[in-house]
């Protein structure tokens, strides 16, 4: 019995030196190499400070700046520590009030009309509450606002959302997108 249970923690002992240690370790260090940017979190810069990842949203309530998703993850929003949706399903009178209020409010920010259309992405949180990305659609809609803040004129904003534009991943996953951190910097920068 004794010699079982020797032989058992050997083993525990083993394992958690390979899959606890050894292969986080090597895994860690591969990705630095392979991957230096996206193995320290892809932080973004401003004057060599770090100001967020380009993989987390943050809100950016300014009329100066492009507008992404809306967060539920957490008391205020945008709380990695808490990422989650908001669990309300499409039939919830909450969830429809919370979306209908959301598109009057980026209608009459954007200056739009009262029946105009709003994308979903600016209305809707994603279940994470951390999206960085908006839609080419929404980044749109908020060109006007932004160069009317920064009195900068339509065409050059435009170009910004054009040239932050990614498209699908491997050309075929998912849907063309902005974003929202990146786009900011770059006006900031101008």
């Amino acid at each position: 019995m004794f010699k079982t249970m020797g032989r058992a923690f050997m083993l525990l002992l083993v394992l958690t030196l390979l899959t606890g240690i050894a292969y986080p370790l090597v895994v860690t260090g591969l990705s630095k190499v392979i991957f230096p940017k996206q193995a320290e979190g892809s932080l973004a810069y401003k004057n060599g400070e770090p100001i967020g990842s380009l993989l987390i949203g943050q809100n950016f309530s300014d009329a100066r700046y492009f507008s992404g998703r809306p967060s539920a993850a957490g008391k205020d929003g945008y709380d990695a520590a808490s990422s989650s949706g908001s669990n309300l399903g499409p039939t919830n009178k909450a969830f429809l009030d919370s979306v209908a209020q959301r598109a009057e409010k980026v209608r009459t920010e954007n200056e739009l009309s009262a029946n105009a259309s709003v994308p979903g992405d600016l209305i809707t949180a994603s279940a994470s509450g951390l999206d960085p990305h908006i839609s080419p659609d929404a980044a749109q809609i908020q060109v006007a606002r932004v160069a009317k803040a920064r009195n900068l004129s339509v065409q050059q904003v435009q170009a910004l959302v054009d040239q932050y534009t990614e498209g699908r991943q491997f050309g075929f996953l998912g849907e063309p997108r902005v974003n929202v951190l990146n786009i900011n910097i770059a006006l900031d920068s101008l």
